[in-house]
């Protein structure tokens, strides 16, 4: 039996859980051979992940950063694509937080092109 391709929702949920809970382990199989992130940082024209490998890696070093806490909001999904808002924590400071999005291209229940948006 062939099982059938996550949805949208379910391929996001299953994403922001990677980050929420910091486990790395849960985007194994949510990322594409021909996956493409675009990341935040540096600035001002950030990072650029090519492949399915590189992508998971970089992300898999985010989820698995305990010092960092992702909270995410309800993404609005148009076709294929997920526009995610999130806020990212790396301490108790006044300043130590970013709010920031990701719009998340999405083909059959995987991750194939992410770029990451701070507002600044």
């Amino acid at each position: 039996m062939t099982e059938s391709p996550r949805t949208i929702h379910e391929v996001i949920d299953r994403y922001n859980a990677a980050f929420r809970l910091h486990d790395p382990t849960l985007l194994e199989d949510l990322i594409a051979e021909e996956c493409v992130i675009e990341d935040t940082g540096p600035a001002p024209d950030g990072a650029r992940h090519e492949g399915g490998p590189a992508c998971l890696a970089r992300w898999s070093e985010l989820a698995g950063n305990q010092a960092l806490n992702f909270s995410t909001e309800p993404a609005d999904i148009a076709g294929d694509l997920a526009v995610a808002p999130w806020v990212l924590r790396w301490g108790q400071g006044k300043n130590d937080w970013v709010r920031g999005v990701n719009l998340i291209r999405i083909r059959d229940g995987r991750i194939v092109e992410a770029r990451g948006y701070v507002k600044a």
